[in-house]
């Protein structure tokens, strides 16, 4: 199977923890030995996220007293691909994949007038408490959000047309190569009237990037690992409880965070009705089983019979 895994930032850089380098590799090590068990009998695509990641240097960069203006945030997304992506395929190589690797820095259209750009919902950077958080409003211009218990700096994140890059990832993956690509959900760029790309002050969803991608490829399944094991119904509520199968339609009816596990959830939906071929959702140290249906939940593109 051609398989598409959109590998959350938060499996990269678990909440709450130092964004060292080698706290980060070490996940990253982690993440590979699991995924590489799979490339003996699939074609494996990852696009990994990088809301934590791009978080800090943009910190990095308003800091840095060097700078006439901090670097935006195109320029940081394509910095965060070239460094995990370079983690991703030493690490895959290290625990044993023998395939070609190849991670892409690779670009993603989107629209200017996208509303999105009206209504920063995209999560990036470390987590604060509200004060800190309304602190950062005040002296930074930022918009802030609520990610669970803790608050979070949100940015634009319009919806992918496509990956600009899809011809060299469908001659790579054709030719057997594992593709790291549209990490953190590609480089945001927009076409202007004479056909000249250029960079949009966005952050694109990894996992709506993903689902493009696997459409566009006509993949088997699309797998979006993060640090949660399933979706949940009643989420936050006492009376909480995995969802384990669930068709698309039957997620028309049902809320979800717009932040967090909202766009995952429209993803997944995405690529089922486009393909017919299921999605699911859950924790990367269950990846096999979530493969199997046994872990994880499962989004089809229509009622199972019966």
């Amino acid at each position: 199977m051609r398989i598409v895994v959109a590998l959350g930032g938060n499996a990269l850089l678990r909440r709450g923890e130092r964004p060292d380098a080698a706290s980060q590799r070490h996940h990253v090590a982690e993440a590979a030995a699991t995924l590489a068990p799979l490339t003996a009998n699939h074609g494996l695509l990852i696009c990994h996220g990088n809301g934590p990641q791009v978080g800090v240097l943009a910190l990095e960069s308003q800091a840095d007293t060097e700078l006439s203006e901090p670097f935006p945030l195109d320029v940081l997304g394509a910095q965060t691909q070239g460094m995990i992506g370079y983690w991703l395929v030493q690490e895959l190589r290290n625990a044993g994949v023998t395939r070609p690797l190849a991670a892409l820095v690779s670009q993603t259209l989107v629209d200017p007038a996208d509303p999105a750009f009206g209504h920063p919902a995209k999560f990036i950077g470390p987590a604060y408490d509200e004060a800190a958080a309304r602190a950062a409003v005040a002296r930074l211009g930022w918009s802030v959000a609520a990610d669970g218990p803790k608050w979070r700096r949100v940015v634009p994140s319009p919806r992918p047309l496509g990956l600009v890059e899809i011809d060299t990832i469908r001659a790579l993956a054709d030719a057997g190569t594992l593709v790291v690509c549209g990490g953190g959900g590609g480089i945001p760029v927009s076409r202007g009237a004479d056909g000249r790309l250029s960079g949009v002050e966005a952050v694109v969803d990894k996992d709506l990037t993903a689902a493009a991608l696997a459409i566009s490829l006509a993949a088997d399944r699309l797998l979006v690992l993060t640090d949660v094991p399933a979706v949940m119904r009643d989420f936050g509520t006492p009376g909480a409880t995995p969802i384990r199968t669930i068709d698309a339609a039957a997620l028309d009816g049902l809320s979800f965070p717009a932040g967090s596990m909202g766009p995952k959830i429209a993803a997944c939906a995405r690529f089922a009705r486009a393909t017919g071929h299921p999605a699911a959702i859950g924790a990367l140290g269950d990846v096999a089983a979530i493969l199997s249906g046994g872990a994880g939940t499962t989004i089809t593109a229509a009622p199972a019979p019966g």
